[in-house]
């Protein structure tokens, strides 16, 4: 009998193991679900919406006049802005063409035919939620230096 005192019945066993486990907490996908929710899934959708408006044009065309300005401009986005001054009649007041440029080169180019009169291939990006990408709906991808009045 004096054995038996000093060891116990029995030993742990997976099913007392198994006992001691806490159960799965089921609150941290509540977590996960509310910060998909309220951050991820606008982010995501402002993203998506973001890549749509640039991926597809409204309105594509050719502008003719005489390249006014370009510069880049913005605090945090830097974008390139320009005007073109178009005019049906000489000595008329010229209509103003604003326009953005996404592409480094293009906007090179047309700074350096400034004061010159050019043709500008533009496509129209309605809908752009930010001005991140441009100040204007006109995004110029392709200027030309055109010869003659």
């Amino acid at each position: 009998m004096a054995n038996e005192a000093e060891y116990p019945e029995r030993g742990y066993n997976t099913k007392d193991v198994a006992a001691l486990r806490e159960p799965p907490r089921r609150g941290r996908r509540w977590g996960l679900i509310a910060l998909a929710t309220l951050i991820v899934l606008p982010a995501a959708l402002f993203a998506l919406w973001t890549w749509i408006t640039l991926s597809y044009a409204y309105s594509s065309g050719d502008r003719v006049g005489y390249a006014q300005k370009i510069s880049q401009k913005g605090w945090l986005c830097k974008t390139w802005e320009g005007e073109l001054a178009m005019s049906n009649v000489p000595g008329q007041m010229p209509e103003k063409f604003e326009f953005s440029v996404r592409d480094d080169a293009v906007a090179r180019q047309i700074a350096q035919f400034d004061g010159q009169r050019v043709s500008l291939h533009y496509e129209q990006h309605r809908g752009v939620p930010t001005s991140c990408f441009g100040e204007t709906e006109y995004f110029v991808t392709s200027v030309r230096r055109v010869s003659g009045p």
